[in-house]
Order: C-alpha cells, then sequence, then structure tokens
C-alpha cells in the first residue's frame, strides 16, 4: 500500500482525475470523484470484494495511515458515485489518459530506452469477463447463457504497460461487439500522443469475430488480428492446405501455421486467415486439442493459456504491396512472428484476475 500511495502522488492520479471530472459536490469539503476512485481501487488491491470493505479499511488504523485516500465510508461513496453525470463518468476515462502520459513521461526521463519501446510499438487487447452477482434487484446486471446472473466488464488495455485505457461494465446478456469500435477508439485517445505516434497493433478473441471491428481498425489505421468462429469453410481451406504451406511456431514443439485466403463479407479485402496446427503426439499444451469434422487436419486454440478452445486468426496482410496500416504474413517467417504475438493475448486474463475488476456497486464499477 506504501508502494501504490507513492505512485499516486507521484503521477498526481488523484488530481489529473479531478481536473477531468469537474466537482460533483457544491460544499468543497470531504471527498471528491478522484479520492473515490483511488480509494475504490485501493480497497480492492487490498482484497475487498464489496463496497463494504470500505468500512473493514477504516477500522485499520495502521492501514489508514498507508492508504491514498484514508476514512473513505462505504456509503459515502456510494453517494458520492450517485452524484457523478454520465459525462463525468466518460470523463474518467480522460483523467486516466493524462495519468498515462505523465507516466510516460516519468519513464523517459529515468529510462528513455524503455519508455522509447512503449511509445514505438502498441497492443491493445479487447475482452470481457463475467463476474456472478447476487440480488434481483441490483441494477445494471442480467443472466448469462450459463444462468448466472452477472456484470460483464468490456475493458481495452495496453498490454505492453498492463494499463487500462477504455472500460465498459456491460450486463451479462449484452453483446460485446456492438460496443467495440467505440471502445477502441476511446482506448486510442487515452494513449499517450507519444505512443498514439507509433505502430498500433489490435488483438481480440473469437468473440469478436465480426467485421464492424475489422473495419474500425483499418479506418483507424491501425493492425489488427481477431480471433475466427470454427465454422464449415474454415475447416474447408484447412484441409485444402498442401504440408509445404506450413511453418514451424515460435516457442510451441510440435506446432505449425499457414496462411490461407480468406476474407468473410464486410471484412477489409487485404484480410487473410492465420492458422494454427498442433500435432496430437506433442507435449501438451494449456490449451485443449480439437480436431475438425470428418477427421480434419488437428487444430488448437490460438491463445494460451484460456478458458476454452478459440480459433485460427482473421489479419489483414498482403503479398502484393506493403502497407504498415496491414499484419505482414506474406512469408512462413513473417506468419509465425504474428501467430507468435497473438499468442500472448492471454495476458489480458491476468489483467481480470489480478486488478480486481468486480463491480462494486453498478454506479461505482460503470467505468469497468
Amino acid at each position: 500500500m506504501v508502494a501504490v500511495t507513492e505512485l499516486v502522488e507521484r503521477l498526481d492520479v488523484i488530481g489529473r482525475l479531478d481536473a477531468a471530472i469537474g466537482s460533483i459536490k457544491r460544499r468543497r469539503r470531504g471527498h471528491t470523484g478522484g479520492q473515490l476512485l483511488v480509494g475504490l481501487a485501493a480497497a480492492q488491491l487490498a482484497g475487498e470484494d464489496f463496497l463494504v470493505g470500505l468500512d473493514r479499511q477504516r477500522a485499520d488504523q495502521a492501514g489508514q495511515a498507508l492508504a491514498p485516500v484514508p476514512d473513505l465510508a462505504a456509503t459515502t461513496a456510494a453517494g458520492l458515485a450517485r452524484r457523478l453525470s454520465d459525462t463525468q463518468w466518460a470523463a474518467v476515462e480522460t483523467g486516466l489518459g493524462d495519468v498515462h502520459a505523465a507516466a510516460l513521461a516519468t519513464l523517459a526521463v529515468v529510462a528513455p530506452a524503455r519508455a522509447a519501446a512503449l511509445a514505438q510499438s502498441v497492443t491493445i487487447d479487447l475482452d470481457t469477463t463475467d463476474v456472478e452477482v447476487y440480488g434481483r434487484h441490483k441494477r445494471g446486471v442480467a443472466f448469462n447463457h450459463q444462468g448466472q446472473r452477472v456484470g460483464r466488464p468490456h475493458v481495452a488495455t495496453w498490454a505492453d504497460t498492463a494499463t487500462v485505457l477504455a472500460a465498459d461494465l456491460l450486463a451479462g446478456n449484452e453483446d460485446a461487439r456492438r460496443d467495440a469500435p467505440a471502445l477502441l477508439h476511446r482506448a486510442l485517445a487515452a494513449l499517450p500522443a507519444a505512443a498514439r505516434a507509433g505502430r498500433i497493433r489490435l488483438r481480440a478473441d473469437a468473440g469478436y469475430f465480426a467485421g464492424q471491428l475489422a473495419r474500425a481498425a483499418l479506418f483507424a489505421g491501425i493492425e489488427f488480428a481477431i480471433g475466427a468462429r470454427r465454422i464449415a469453410p474454415l475447416w474447408r481451406l484447412l484441409d485444402g492446405l498442401a504440408e509445404a504451406d506450413w511453418t514451424d511456431a515460435i516457442d510451441m514443439a510440435g506446432a505449425q501455421v499457414a496462411v490461407a485466403d480468406y476474407c468473410p463479407n464486410w471484412w477489409p479485402a487485404a484480410t487473410r486467415l492465420l492458422i494454427r496446427r498442433v500435432s496430437p503426439t506433442s507435449p501438451p499444451e494449456p490449451c485443449r486439442l480439437t480436431r475438425g469434422p470428418a477427421g480434419g487436419a488437428p487444430c488448437t486454440p490460438t491463445s494460451a493459456p484460456c478458458r476454452s478452445t478459440s480459433s485460427p486468426i482473421s489479419t489483414p496482410c498482403t503479398a502484393t504491396r506493403s502497407s504498415p496500416t496491414f499484419l505482414e504474413v506474406s512469408t512462413g517467417e513473417a506468419a509465425a512472428q504474428v501467430e507468435h504475438w497473438y499468442r500472448h493475448r492471454a495476458q489480458v486474463e491476468n489483467m481480470f484476475l489480478l486488478r480486481g475488476f468486480r463491480p462494486l456497486s453498478h454506479d461505482v464499477a460503470r467505468t469497468g
């Protein structure tokens, strides 16, 4: 907690959030919007799952002396959260973007090589997770396909820094593909100016297999790789590949990658399909092996580790011209590099596990 408090002070996290959010009450006393958000985040980092955890934190006198926002009560937090308008909730991401810029500028002073590398190449991951909640009257949640009443945090993360750029809280029956293009644009806006000037790539799993996100990435001038659903045309493409089309994957024994011509309707015309296969006799991987219909060639998910099997990657490229907006997979070596990069999309799962994406209340967690 001392390290967290020191970081909050050095980057002026509360001040930057307050500058973006503005005043949330008439009387200039008590906690501000920035203090509310930082106090909730600190409580979650300390292991609290519910708003009442703030009261447990207040009872720890030594801990309160070390916390970045002491003396934040559960009732106070709930009341302040209700005061924030939709515009102010949206402004939170602007404040976090200012924090990212301050952090990158500070890093450029102490470790210029690291800061330059972060600005030169940026990877954005999109993903969701379901957080089960209880209570029939809880707002902003719904039953998912597993029959659980859940809230669904939808986040865009800066994978290279393990930080969140933009986030929403959806209900359990809402499709993330609907809001993915808007979330991507907000994530780009939250990047520091130096990072926006570099190379930007997007990764997403098969839950985002839709032309809207692919076109949004294309129009924004960024490269992308999106998981493809396992439909019959893809299995037919897999069966039509020759052995000479396959290249050994990087850092995965017994795995090979290949590129096929495949462009779904309403996707960018230069889209190609990158496929990875793994021999059934190879050492076991974190994800399960699966087999296509009618005894097709064995194929594994594209991300490891993961909770369920994924699918081949749809990624734009071109063999006839070179463009910075397209991922280059015209050679076997280039395809292996792209597959190796995409495989690390599973890093976003660590964000959900370690960063405490828990909807303490719908009002408080609306920004994820």
